[in-house]
C-alpha cells in the first residue's frame, strides 16, 4: 500500500517517517520523497495515529488525488534542482511529463489551481534557494552555478536572483547570513 506524505523534502525526513512507522508497528518498503510503501493494510486506528504523529512532526498524510499529484510535481522538481547534480538538458515541461507520465498542460493546470503559482515560478524559486546554498557554502562561483542550474548566462541568473530576493548574488554573499527558505515552504 502506498501512502503519500506532504513536506518530505530530504533524507532526514525519510528517516523520521521510517521511525514513525516503526513506532506504530508498520513495516515499510521503499521510502521516497513524498511517498512510502507500507507492507500492511492500515486499520482505521493506525491511519488516525499515523496522521497525528506525522502532523506532530511537521508532515501530513495526503488523501486527495489532486493534492497527491501536486506533491509529486513538487518532489520531482526538488529532486531535479537539489539532488540530481546538474539539471537535465531538456525542457522542464518535458522532464516533468516524462517523470510523471502525464501531459504537461494537465500538470500545469492542476499545479496552478492548487498552489496559486505556476510550475515555472516554483522551479525558479527552487533554483534561487539552490543558488543561496551554493553562495552560503562558497561551493562554486556564479559562472559555475549558472552552468549547473542551466541558466543561459550569469546575467540571467543574477537578474532572477535579484528579482526574487531584492539583492544581487554578490550582495547576498556579502551579507553572510542564512535567510534561506525551507524547501517545504516554497
Amino acid at each position: 500500500m502506498k501512502l503519500y506524505i506532504k513536506c518530505m523534502v530530504g533524507i532526514h525526513c525519510k528517516m523520521l517517517v521510517r521511525e514513525i512507522l516503526e513506532k506504530i508497528g508498520l513495516h515499510s518498503g521503499a521510502i521516497e520523497l513524498g511517498e512510502v510503501e507500507i507492507l500492511e493494510n492500515l486499520t482505521t486506528e493506525q491511519r488516525h495515529l499515523l496522521k497525528l504523529m506525522l502532523v506532530k512532526s511537521g508532515f501530513d498524510l495526503i488523501e486527495d488525488k489532486k493534492v497527491i499529484l501536486v506533491e509529486k510535481i513538487k518532489h520531482v522538481i526538488v529532486h531535479m534542482v537539489h539532488f540530481a547534480g546538474d539539471l537535465p538538458n531538456t525542457k522542464n515541461s518535458n522532464y516533468l511529463s516524462e517523470n510523471l507520465n502525464k501531459d504537461y498542460r494537465y500538470l500545469a493546470k492542476i499545479f496552478s489551481e492548487a498552489t496559486g503559482t505556476t510550475i515555472e515560478r516554483y522551479i525558479i524559486a527552487q533554483k534561487i534557494e539552490r543558488v543561496k546554498e551554493f553562495l552560503l557554502y562558497n561551493e562554486m562561483n556564479l559562472t559555475q552555478i549558472s552552468y549547473v542550474l542551466n541558466y543561459c548566462s550569469v546575467a540571467h541568473l543574477s537578474n532572477q536572483f535579484k528579482k526574487l530576493t531584492g539583492v544581487s548574488p554578490s550582495g547576498y554573499k556579502q551579507l553572510g547570513h542564512n535567510n534561506r527558505i525551507p524547501l517545504e515552504n516554497l
